[in-house]
């Protein structure tokens, strides 16, 4: 293989035809791949779908470092998982992403797989203790900051990936580089979370292209419209009735209900992404419905109460221009210096 093209603009921006789609599950895509003697740190890795992708790389043979905030809950989730260890890590403060690190970066483990998937959705405005919105914080800027730490071990694996578990969501923004943090303009919570989930797809592109001389390769990924995940705690229920989901009582309307995707099959990306073998050559990708997503230059028509509909990956969050900038300010923000040589 010549030096693989990467994915800027879109390049490589098409479903290859993985034989999975959006019923595929979990078991489905990991099916015939030994993972024995394989580490992987997961954030989030207790609840909904990072659980489901927990117990299926166990399943497979990997060991599974789970990062969480909260350790009581994560135990009761995680009871009788075996090859499993539990890591404390708040991503929102930078602080508890460094001590986590130093304390890893110690043991000298090459890490094969980084699963960046905790996130938050929809919150009110709050700020971290710098004063960065939590949204952005959380969902992106943490997992730089975690993945530029823990860089060392990743090469160390000589053949990891590291994916950015990111949404649809990204189609409600574009990143603000003027006001990233909601300091000038009126907050708007689905701004927000577009912003931060732009930024896990730019991240994704320009980290595979600086990682792969090294075997790294990077992913974003959506993992479809999931029933039943705890991600949407604090929403405001009145959103849900503008998108049409939702009835005027509050409650998903049972058609809706019908169509989204089981837990199982919305972490059936996330392990494809983690382990499919038609990846080896290819990084930097927006992937949904266990492939690789397509581009959405306008020709797809979104309706939130049709799941079917939700997909596609905007072109302003596979922007070259765009990810190098971005990652420039997130040196900036979280101020670590992240050199992939």
């Amino acid at each position: 293989y010549k030096m693989e093209q990467n994915n800027y603009q879109g390049a490589l921006q098409k479903p290859i035809g993985s034989g999975f789609n959006a019923t595929s599950t979990a078991q489905d895509v990991i099916k015939g791949i030994d993972l024995t003697g394989k580490t992987a740190i997961i954030t989030g890795g207790h609840t909904g779908i990072g659980l489901e992708t927990t117990k299926t790389l166990v399943a497979a043979g990997a060991t599974v470092i789970v990062l969480v905030r909260d350790v009581e809950k994560a135990k009761k989730n995680l009871q009788g998982i075996t090859n499993i260890e539990l890591e404390t890590i708040d991503l929102m403060e930078p602080e508890s992403i460094e001590a986590f690190a130093q304390k890893f970066l110690a043991t000298g483990r090459p890490i094969h797989l980084l699963i960046n998937n905790a996130g938050i959705m929809w919150v009110p405005l709050r700020r971290n203790s710098l004063g960065i919105e939590s949204q952005l914080a959380t969902n992106y800027l943490g997992q730089f900051h975690l993945t530029a730490r823990l860089w060392p071990l990743l090469k160390k694996a000589n053949g990891a990936r590291v994916l950015n578990v990111s949404s649809f969501g990204h189609q409600m923004a574009p990143f603000d580089f003027e006001d990233p943090n909601f300091e000038r303009r009126e907050y708007q919570t689905l701004s927000g979370y577009g912003q931060s989930k732009t930024a896990c797809n730019l991240f994704a592109l320009e980290l595979d292209n600086r990682g792969k001389a090294f075997n790294v390769r990077a992913y974003a990924l959506h993992p479809g419209s999931v029933y039943g995940t705890d991600l949407g705690r604090e929403e405001p229920i009145e959103l849900f009735k503008q998108l049409g989901t939702h009835d005027a009582e509050g409650n998903i309307k049972p058609e809706v209900a019908a169509r989204l995707k089981t837990i199982p099959q919305g972490a059936a990306t996330t392990v494809w992404c983690a382990t499919s073998a038609a990846l080896n050559h290819i990084g930097g990708v927006y992937c949904e419905d266990s492939d690789i997503a397509e581009l959405d230059t306008g020709q797809i028509e979104h309706r939130y109460d049709e799941p079917s509909t939700i997909y596609g990956v905007q072109l302003y969050s596979l922007d070259e221009n765009h990810a190098k900038q971005l990652w420039t300010l997130s040196e900036k923000l979280t101020g670590i210096s992240f050199k992939t040589n």
